[in-house]
């Protein structure tokens, strides 16, 4: 329960995250950036939509399914397995899209945003538990 709790609560960081930026960007206001030079150059750059999307939006919806996923395999909803399964494909797809996105910020753009890092090291994190835990 405790390894569930805490990808719960890696889920709400990401939730929370994902949606100052959303509000930002909608209020056309400059985000507070702790690290880096600059995190609007990366949030406006060519890389920051996919499939007609912001990143933002993706990860927003991401985050809320991871949270939903672990709700229904904390309450014990079946099928079980499939629940799992499906935070494991969720999860291992996340990693390698932040994989790629921390690289485009480190080689392309050059610049480091600080809420895009955090995001990448949140569902790494994600990652890593269900890695070692095996859940």
């Amino acid at each position: 329960m405790t390894l569930y709790a805490i990808l719960f609560t890696l889920a709400c960081v990401g939730i929370s995250e994902t949606a100052y930026l959303i509000e930002t960007r909608q209020k056309g206001q400059k985000p507070v950036c702790f690290i880096g030079e600059d995190c609007l150059k990366v949030l406006e750059s060519k890389y920051s939509k996919v499939v007609l999307f912001h990143n933002d939006v993706w990860g927003l919806l991401f985050y809320i399914a991871i949270a939903i996923l672990t709700a229904l395999l904390v309450i014990g909803v079946e099928p079980l397995a499939w629940w799992t399964g499906l935070m494991q494909i969720f999860v291992g797809t996340g990693a390698l899209i932040s994989v790629v996105l921390v690289y485009l910020q480190w080689q392309v753009i050059r610049v480091w945003c600080f809420w895009c890092v955090l995001s990448a090291l949140t569902v790494f994190s994600m990652g890593v538990i269900l890695l070692i835990f095996k859940i």
